[in-house]
């Protein structure tokens, strides 16, 4: 029998209410030179004779049996058993658009890429919505591209949106773990060993979110055994990445840091001793493993999380939790000479905790943010509309001072009319020239200023009199006015 070209590979262990709907995808698609591996991983419920209908009526369909070994052996019999040049994987309760395949196999054939991948949307009860997990990777398309050049990637830790090309496959030694997660250490490595892969921002998976029968391994992320399995699969992914591409690590760190832990946190919160025990035994590891960089750059409230979550502070990383989740944490300022600015989170200046200050300081985080709203004509004024505010700082209690500077040090101070955040300010220059426009902030003893910046479509037109509203260097708001005469 002649070799089809691609070989999807698909286990199924107790999935009646969805896997008719999975195969009837498969049956669909558009590109007909495909074989479709079925794997029952020991099913007690009506799968199986789903499948064997399918496979009655299709011989494109082939069924495979095993006892329940979970879904990585079940995916490794499959491509043992598959024959394509190309390998695939699609799990039996989700929905594979029925171009899917033909364009995966398509850009492989036209790029000699090794991984070809596509974006990916959660089949929810309402309908069809983004996969957060993969929402920013797959924008615009890519070609030939690398984790190593494109580190978001490490995002992606799915299997089923790709189409493998089977000689990479083999050549590389790609196998899946068995236990829960398996995907991540296999799909991480995979991009780490590509010599190229393809990017697609065509929707190529429906990743279903369940609402009938057995949770989803994804779904029941709050049971600690599962939360201990997919904290294992990632730091089976930081060994792998810190022996085979360090460079790597830091972006899939950065992942688990603001990702993967918050799963952890929501369960901790509830779970007994003896379960919060057995967490932290498996999480402290891998947190400690994190690159000190990734943890560097996180805000006040994750350091603090992470640092207790380190020490196995238990009561006090509940109390924290509690806390940014119900109250607003206020910014003191410490310090007259070289001031420096604090989030007074639980425990803060607690001597008897032995926390660093450093984990509280926000310094850095106290950004300057400001939003040109309208740019308008009033009367002969010219009017600007926006709002200014530090990030953190409590915009009720800050003031803003609004100027325009020009050549030589020139600077008009202009009225403003403030609103917390919100201000409105007359631009009234006699002076022939040209200015831009500045703001600046105070609050909590600190104070920082910037240019104010506009789009082009914010800019009114026309002038009046001598004066009129310009797009500047770099987006500045630019008023020229006319010498008179």
């Amino acid at each position: 029998m002649e070799a089809p070209l691609l070989s999807v590979v698909v286990p199924f262990y107790n999935v009646a209410d969805y896997i008719g709907e999975c195969l009837a995808s498969l049956a669909a698609q558009t590109l007909r030179d495909v074989e479709f591996v079925l794997v029952d991983d020991g099913s007690e419920d009506g799968s199986a004779a789903i499948a064997a209908e399918f496979a009655a009526g299709d011989p494109r369909f082939r069924i495979l049996r095993q006892e329940t070994m979970g879904p990585g052996p079940a995916r490794n019999l499959g491509v043992r058993h598959a024959r394509g040049t190309y390998l695939a994987f699609a799990d039996s309760d989700d929905v594979v658009p029925e171009r899917a395949y033909e364009a995966l196999v398509g850009s492989l054939e036209e790029t000699g890429s090794d991984i070809a991948c596509g974006a990916v949307r959660r089949l929810t009860p309402d309908g069809l919505v983004p996969s957060s997990l993969h929402v920013k990777l797959f924008r615009k398309p890519r070609q030939r591209t690398h984790i190593t050049g494109y580190p978001d990637l490490t995002r992606d830790r799915t299997v089923w949106n790709k189409v493998y090309r089977r000689s990479f496959w083999d050549e590389r030694g790609l196998a899946f773990p068995a236990g829960l997660y398996e995907d991540a250490p296999v799909a991480v490595a995979a991009h780490v060993l590509a010599s190229g892969v393809d990017l697609l921002n065509e929707v190529v998976y429906h990743w279903r979110l369940r609402e009938t029968g057995d949770a989803s391994i994804t779904q029941r992320r709050m049971e600690v055994s599962n939360l201990e399995e997919r904290v294992a699969s990632l730091r089976g992914v930081q060994l792998f990445l810190a022996e085979r591409a360090p460079r790597i690590k830091r972006a899939f760190d950065e992942m688990i840091a603001t990702w993967d832990v918050r799963f952890l946190y929501e369960a901790l919160e509830d779970a007994d001793e003896g379960e919060a025990r057995r967490l932290l035994d498996a999480v402290v590891p891998c947190v400690e493993a994190l690159h000190p960089s990734v943890v560097a750059g996180l805000g006040a409230g994750r350091r603090l999380e992470l640092h207790l979550l380190r020490r196995r502070m238990l009561p006090e990383l509940r109390e924290v939790l509690r806390f940014r989740r119900e109250e607003e944490v206020r910014v003191v300022r410490r310090g007259i000479r070289n001031p420096r600015w604090y989030a007074a989170y639980p425990f803060f200046e607690d001597r008897s905790r032995d926390i660093p200050a450093h984990v509280y300081e926000v310094t850095r985080e106290l950004v300057l943010r400001v939003h040109t709203d309208r740019v308008r004509w009033s009367g002969g004024r010219l009017l600007v509309e926006g709002r200014a505010s530090i990030k953190r700082l409590d915009e009720r209690h800050s003031k803003i001072k609004v100027w325009l500077s020009g050549r030589k040090k020139a600077r008009i101070a202009l009225p403003v009319h403030q609103e917390g955040a919100a201000f409105v300010t007359d631009v009234a220059v006699g002076k022939p020239g040209r200015w831009s426009l500045h703001v600046e902030v105070s609050s909590a003893g600190m104070r920082q200023s910037d240019v104010v910046r506009v789009a082009r479509r914010q800019l009114p037109r026309g002038g009046r009199g001598r004066v009129r509203a310009a797009l500047g260097k770099g987006g500045r708001l630019a008023i020229r006015v006319r010498a008179g005469g």
